[in-house]
């Protein structure tokens, strides 16, 4: 978007085929401009020119040309607008002076046709209107992020308080192993020097004893080598098992599936279709707005001039009634046939059409219902026939794999079997040397042999628990890390969650403080206050209820005796609307700080209002703008300042 300009000389405007206009160039001023003269006099298609130059598309090109432009010179800059019909739809060309109009359009081109005033009238919900000007996609974005970084956070701090709590039994088994440890290396010891005071004095008794430690430690190899086999035969045994859990698991989850589910090429075929009725619906909208748009600007500047006074020269001086029957105020020229048709009759049709608009626009959102829906399910299919293939791809790898791990079991137990022979073989043997003069020697030997293996289970699982409790404390120092960090995201989280309605809730301050201030300048007495109410309200989205905020419009009225009553925008007379719309209007203007961006502001249609109140509300805002065009009829212009610029002929 352009950055605002302040206007410090005269403004220069060329219209041609713009509206209701041929051709036509006007001269403006800083300040106040009043644009006068009687109805149908091409004030509102000079506005739209100006609003084109400036960069709104809603501007009508005449309706016998087939191109136009919109020219704007001010402070040495010049500003071109082309308007090419093509197709049967206006394109738009140039280099205006606002990259994007919308700010404008809806709060500083103030026509009859504004949206922001239209929407008043109709009493429609305000929330759209007032928050489209501020962007709020990317806090949404942010919230988005921050709650997937506190879902990870949380779940790895609850993981870290699982650890925590398994610490107390790491550390208690601990020491019972370490108990155990220093008990059973006591034992050993007292055992080995049991077995350095037996006196086997004489040479062949020595070659005896290395003849029985020998045997032992044969079987003691054997025992170890036997308790190796059957911690990897366990191994085995406990992997085969969690394999047949996880294909019994796989193989319910994958008969649960139902295999008379709806084909997803199927649901792309019908999601086309919806949005090719979409797309036709989107075009068949925005003909009806360029229709609904054409027949009321041209309803706003009563049709087509006519030179009515050359028509009725020859006619006898009698004929004036019927002249004077043309020129009445609820009869407009019809700019399709070039007949006087009454206004009601144009505005009747003109309603049919709006209604047939929104039927469309609710058929569109409907539509759009559908479409979300039936993606939504096509997704579920895809997601579910790519699970389904990964669930048969790992069942047949688990089947290949429980083989190979049954044929690993048969193996380790044979050698479970060969290994208890040899052991049993060694026994034997060992037992052979029990005698009365070696007997307490085998058996010290024997209990030796077995508490020097559980000696060695025993620091082995000292071993496991250590680097257990080590593990576990290095990720419990990470703790005070992540709290700090989910309380900074819970924090920003809250704060994001809130700026959106701190937002709102400004916005709706802002335009109930405005909306005081400009009908405390107009002084209508039939509307004592106007004001907005936020409220929250479920909705549908899919099929799924949000919630969302609403903006209701309120009114307060006085009754003849002095009572007040709130009221609605529905029991309001047309004139009142008119009044609440443009007060509403106006206080998007100064809330949106529009007169930031663009230095124009155009007010037209301010019938509902009388003179003095109209001198008093161009007062009142000519301080924020630097220029300001009003079209006025001549009765409606008798209040205003001398001082202001007057261009009497377009």
């Amino acid at each position: 978007m352009s950055s605002p300009e302040s206007v410090t000389s005269s403004i220069t405007v060329l219209a041609e085929n713009i509206g209701g206009i041929d051709s036509s160039e006007v001269t403006l001023q800083p300040g106040v401009n009043v644009l006068t003269g009687r109805n149908a006099t091409n004030r509102t298609s000079f506005l739209q020119t100006i609003m084109a130059a400036l960069g709104s598309r809603r501007s009508s090109l005449k309706g016998d040309a087939d191109a136009g432009r919109a020219e704007l010179e001010f402070d040495g800059e010049q500003y071109e607008r082309y308007l090419e019909r093509r197709n049967g739809e206006v394109v738009f060309d140039g280099d205006p002076y606002l990259d994007d109009p919308e700010l404008a359009d809806l709060f500083a081109f103030l026509l009859e046709s504004n949206e922001a005033r239209r929407a008043v009238r109709r009493g429609d919900e305000l929330r759209e209107l007032i928050m489209r000007p501020i962007d709020t996609d990317e806090i949404e974005a942010e919230i988005s992020t921050l709650e997937a970084e506190k879902r990870d956070l949380d779940d790895r701090l609850e993981r870290l308080e699982q650890l925590d709590s398994e610490l107390p039994g790491l550390e208690s088994k601990k020491r019972e192993l370490e108990d155990e440890i220093e008990t059973t290396t006591e034992e050993i010891a007292d055992l080995e020097d049991e077995l350095e005071a037996f006196d086997l004095d004489v040479e062949a008794s020595r070659d005896r004893k290395a003849e029985i430690e020998s045997a032992f430690a044969d079987l003691q190899t054997a025992r170890t080598e036997l308790e190796s086999i059957e911690y990897d035969l366990e191994t085995e045994r406990e992997s085969y098992a969690e394999l047949e859990r996880e294909r019994d698991e796989l193989e319910a989850e994958l008969e649960a599936f139902d295999d008379d589910h709806e084909s997803a090429d199927r649901l792309e075929g019908r999601i086309q279709e919806l949005r090719a009725r979409k797309r036709s619906l989107d075009t068949t909208v925005s003909e009806l707005q360029s229709v609904i748009r054409f027949n009321e600007e041209r309803l706003a500047d009563d049709g087509f001039e006519l030179d009515l006074e050359d028509h009725v020269e020859s006619a006898d001086e009698d004929d004036g009634d019927i002249t004077e029957q043309l020129l009445a105020d609820d009869d407009v020229v019809c700019w399709t046939c070039g007949s006087q048709v009454g206004r009601n009759r144009i505005e009747s049709t003109l309603e049919r059409l709006r209604s047939l608009r929104q039927e469309q626009l609710e058929e569109r959102s409907e539509l759009q219902a559908q479409i979300d829906e039936l993606s939504s399910r096509r997704k579920e299919i895809r997601e579910r026939t790519q699970r389904r293939g990964k669930i048969e791809t790992r069942l047949s790898a688990i089947d290949d794999e429980l083989e190979r791990r049954e044929q690993r079991i048969e193996e380790l137990d044979t050698e479970v079997e060969q290994q208890q022979a040899r052991i049993d073989e060694l026994e034997s043997e060992a037992e052979a040397f029990e005698n009365a003069e070696y007997g307490d020697v085998i058996d010290t030997h024997r209990e030796l042999n077995r508490l020097e293996l559980e000696l060695e289970g025993l620091e082995d699982d000292q071993d496991d628990v250590q680097a257990r409790i080590e593990e576990i404390e290095d990720k419990i120092e990470e703790r005070s890390e992540l709290e700090d960090r989910r309380e900074g995201v819970e924090a920003e989280l809250t704060d994001l969650r809130t700026r959106v309605d701190r937002i709102e809730e400004n916005a709706v301050d802002a335009f109930n403080e405005h909306m005081e201030s400009i009908l405390s300048i107009l002084e209508y007495r039939n509307i004592d206050r106007i004001w907005i109410d936020r409220r929250e309200k479920t909705v549908r989205e899919g099929r799924q209820k949000v919630t969302r905020t609403a903006f209701d419009l309120h009114i307060v009225r006085s009754t003849d005796d002095g009572a007040t009553y709130e009221d609605t925008v529905d029991h309001l007379s047309e004139s009142e609307r008119e009044v609440t719309g443009l007060v509403f209007a106006l206080a998007g203007y100064l809330v949106h700080d529009v007169y930031e961006i663009v230095p124009f502001m155009l007010l037209d249609s301010l019938e509902a209002i009388d003179s003095t109140r109209i001198a008093d509300l161009i007062e009142y805002f000519e301080e924020h703008v630097d220029c300001l065009v009003v079209a006025l009829l001549r009765e409606d212009a008798e209040a205003l300042s001398d001082e202001y610029a007057y261009v009497r002929e377009i």
